[in-house]
C-alpha cells in the first residue's frame, strides 16, 4: 500500500501520538508516495494528554505496517 500526503495513520509506539497525517515522504525518488520502511514527515492530529508529543507537532515516522 502506498502512503500519500494527507493520509491519516495510526501510531504504533509509545510516544503519545495516536493519529498522524503524512505531509512529506523523506528521501523518496518520487517524493509523493511512501511504502513500507520509508521515513515520512508527519503532523500529529490526535495525541494522549500525558504523551511526549502534542497535537500539531511535526514529527518524523517510519512506516512499519500497512493493510
Amino acid at each position: 500500500m502506498m502512503i500519500q500526503m494527507r493520509t491519516i495513520l495510526d501510531v504504533a509506539d509509545n510516544s503519545g501520538a495516536r493519529k498522524i497525517s503524512c505531509i512529506h515522504a523523506v528521501g523518496n525518488q518520487v517524493g509523493r508516495f511512501a511504502t513500507l520502511g520509508d521515513i515520512i514527515t508527519a503532523n500529529v492530529k490526535e495525541a494522549a494528554p500525558d504523551g511526549a508529543v502534542k497535537k500539531g507537532q511535526v514529527v518524523k515516522a517510519v512506516i512499519v505496517r500497512t493493510r
